[in-house]
């Protein structure tokens, strides 16, 4: 991995659907603003959701250095790279997992990060080949794990802080997203999915509970505009949220080096 990153952090679910890209993208925007050098890759091969989250027009394409290596895509103070950037959006990837990882490495490696303080890897649903690929080539520093309070949705986040610990990566605190309905218009609350599921799962792993984020209709049309919360309403409870994840973050990481990459033993414990 490049000199120039210091820390790498995956952000990381063990379903699809709990919001993990939105979290990574908008988590990017508030180390931005608190005036972190940030990157961001999208390392979902078959499902890329940054570009259109980024804003990034469809004619954008990273800027080709040499025979192998590519420029990242500078966009709201952020350095990203995803294969959304290289494909159109309606063009699926049938590939078998091993052309995915492969792909997945070219997207690390032979992009021009240089200097960054964070790079966050937007990591595919799952523990399969592309998450062993990540953890393998990247030196993590940790990882962030994305879930929503209800059960099912916890069962697969369990799955993914014992595929870090597996790999030795730290789990650096837990996102609760979706975590209270307030009804736009009478200002009543709810748990429509349940509660005190990362609760739960911090208290389970002994890690922090970063944030519980609302299911909030400002965070989705921001996504879908390609604005990051605290760029669309810098003032507003979710922007604040974000920022505070963001200080979280850079806290619990201090001053480590990044470490060197794990070699990875599956065993039945």
């Amino acid at each position: 991995m490049q000199s120039g990153i210091t820390h790498i952090v995956a952000v990381a679910s063990g379903k699809g659907g709990v919001g993990k890209s939105t979290v990574a993208m908008n988590l990017a925007a508030a180390l931005s603003h608190r005036g972190k050098a940030v990157g961001l890759l999208d390392a979902d091969i078959y499902g890329p959701s940054q570009k259109r989250m980024l804003g990034v027009a469809e004619d954008v394409m990273p800027e080709q250095i040499d025979d192998k290596r590519l420029r990242p895509v500078a966009v709201h103070g952020i350095k990203a790279m995803s294969m959304g950037f290289l494909t159109d959006e309606k063009t699926a990837m049938v590939w078998r997992g091993p052309m995915a990882s492969g792909a997945l490495v070219q997207l690390l490696e032979q992009t021009e990060w240089g200097n960054l303080d964070v790079l966050l890897v937007d990591m595919p649903p799952g523990t399969g080949d592309i998450q062993l690929t990540i953890a393998q080539k990247a030196a993590l520093s940790g990882a962030i794990i994305v879930t929503t309070p209800q059960d099912i949705a916890l069962i697969d986040a369990w799955k993914g802080i014992e595929m870090f610990r597996k790999v030795q990566v730290p789990v650096l605190g837990v996102v609760e997203n979706m975590s209270i309905h307030v009804c736009s218009a009478c200002g009543h609350e709810e748990p429509v999915f349940g509660q005190g599921g990362g609760d739960r799962l911090a208290a389970e792993y002994d890690v922090e509970l970063l944030a519980r984020l609302p299911l909030s209709l400002a965070v989705r049309e921001s996504a879908d505009s390609g604005q990051a919360m605290v760029m669309a309403q810098s003032d507003s409870t979710e922007a604040r949220i974000f920022l505070k994840i963001a200080d979280a973050l850079v806290s619990n990481l201090g001053d480590a080096s990044v470490p060197t990459s794990p070699t990875i033993t599956m065993g039945d414990d």
